[in-house]
């Protein structure tokens, strides 16, 4: 369902555009992201754990960037985490003021028992497109999100 809005051709193509995107996405996200209900992790803590399962510890501050959270909630992600002994917090000698967050050993076992159920569900949803509209789709949401400037 588009916009019930009646304004400008620019602006009613815009509005349509945004709520199929958001609709789409948020659909997507459920779909994909069903099964980590099962495992008792939210989106957040899932990605942080993927995140740190694919490119090592990382500060948490660089943590929130590579998962669109604000420093607020990753300070509440990684304390939820930490509680349940999946990633422990640790201070780097050659920068004190810098906390990096690792995987524990259960963290491991966890993201790497959940990854290729979780991707293959990534690749499932995703096929609902050809290869070239994939292909498509990926190029167009760079266009939009490098085109944003976050002040």
């Amino acid at each position: 369902m588009g916009t019930k809005y009646k304004g400008t051709k620019e602006e009613i193509l815009a509005l349509d555009g945004y709520i199929k995107l958001s609709r789409a996405a948020e659909s997507v996200s459920r779909s994909i992201n069903a099964h980590l209900s099962d495992y008792d992790l939210t989106i957040s803590q899932f990605g942080t754990l993927e995140a740190l399962y694919h490119l090592g510890p990382l500060p948490s501050g660089e943590l929130g960037d590579k998962i669109l959270k604000s420093s607020g909630n990753m300070t509440f992600v990684i304390d939820n985490l930490v509680k349940r002994g999946l990633v422990y917090r640790q201070r780097r000698e050659d920068d004190r003021r810098c906390v990096e967050i690792y995987l524990t050993e259960d963290g491991r076992s966890l993201i790497h028992q959940i990854w290729p159920s979780h991707l293959a569900g990534v690749v499932r949803t995703m096929n609902a497109l050809s290869k070239d509209q994939q292909t498509q789709l990926t190029a167009l949401c760079r266009a939009l999100g490098l085109s944003q400037v976050i002040e």
